[in-house]
C-alpha cells in the first residue's frame, strides 16, 4: 500500500467521522476526495451512495435513540424525494457538467459546515407541508443526478427556515440520505450505470468506523469546530479543482 493510498484512507476516515457527527452520510465529502485523487465519475457516484448507506444508517440510529427524530417533517420529504432520486440517477450527465454541478454542491457543503451553531437554537417555526414536498422532491432529483443523499443540501434549508433544531436536523438528514441513496443506487444498477471497484469494500470498512465514532459522539453533543473548518477548507480545494480545472 503506497503513501497516496494511505493518505486517501486517512482522509476518508476523517470525512466519515465529521459528516456523521452532524447526521450526514458524507457523499459530498467522498466525492470530493475521489475527485482529488482522480477517480472516474462513473465509479464515484455508486461508490459514494454505498458509503452513504453505512454511514448515514449508523448516524440515524444514534440520533433516533437520542430522541431527536421528527416524523411529521420526515415523511413529506421522503415521499417526494424517493421517486425523484430514482429518476435523477438515470439522468446521464457529461463529465464536465457533472463536475461543475458537484462543485456547486460542495460549496453548499462548505456553507453547511460554517453555519453558526446558534442558527439551530431558539424558537422554531412550524413547517409548511407543501414546501416540504417541494424541497424534498427538488433535492431528491439533484441527489440522484450527482450521486449524493441530499442531506448536505437539506440541513441548511431546515436550519435557515428554523423548522428544526441542530439535533433534529441531523436525524432528518441521516434518514433522508439513507433512503435517497437506496433509491439512487437502485436506479443506477437498473440502468447499468453502476461501476464498482474491489477497493470499495475497504472504503466501506474505513467509512463505517469513522461514521460509527462520529455519529455516537455527535448525538452525545460532541463539538469540534476546528476539525470542521479543516474539512471546509479541504472541500474548497475540491471545489476549485472541479470548477476551475479540466483535470
Amino acid at each position: 500500500m503506497g503513501a497516496t493510498e494511505i493518505l486517501f484512507y486517512c482522509l476518508l476516515l476523517l470525512v466519515a467521522f465529521l459528516y456523521a457527527s452532524v447526521g450526514h452520510g458524507g457523499a459530498s465529502g467522498y466525492l470530493a476526495l475521489m475527485a482529488l485523487f482522480g477517480i472516474a465519475p462513473a465509479v464515484m457516484k455508486p461508490t459514494a451512495l454505498v458509503l452513504n448507506l453505512f454511514v448515514a444508517g449508523v448516524s440515524f440510529i444514534q440520533y433516533y435513540r437520542a430522541k431527536h427524530f421528527r416524523f411529521d417533517i420526515c415523511w413529506p420529504l421522503l415521499v417526494a424525494s424517493i421517486p425523484l432520486a430514482y429518476v435523477g440517477s438515470m439522468i446521464t450527465l457529461g463529465d464536465a457538467i457533472y463536475k461543475k454541478i458537484l462543485g456547486v454542491v460542495l460549496l453548499i457543503s462548505v456553507i453547511r459546515f460554517l453555519l453558526p451553531e446558534k442558527l439551530g437554537k431558539g424558537g422554531l417555526q412550524p413547517a409548511s407541508r407543501p414546501w416540504l414536498f417541494v424541497i424534498g422532491g427538488g433535492i431528491g432529483l439533484l441527489s440522484g443526478m450527482i450521486g449524493i443523499g441530499g442531506g448536505i443540501i437539506l440541513s441548511p434549508v431546515l436550519l435557515l427556515l428554523r423548522w428544526t433544531d441542530l439535533k433534529q436536523t441531523a436525524a432528518l438528514s441521516a434518514i433522508f440520505i439513507f433512503v435517497n441513496s437506496v433509491s439512487g443506487l437502485v436506479g443506477l444498477v437498473q440502468s447499468g450505470k453502476a461501476q464498482f471497484t474491489p477497493s470499495m469494500y475497504v472504503y466501506i470498512g474505513v467509512a463505517f468506523l469513522g461514521g460509527l465514532a462520529g455519529a455516537w459522539l455527535g448525538a452525545a453533543r460532541f463539538k469540534n469546530s476546528v476539525l470542521k473548518y479543516i474539512l471546509a477548507a479541504g472541500l474548497l480545494v475540491a471545489v476549485f479543482k472541479l470548477v476551475f480545472t479540466s483535470a
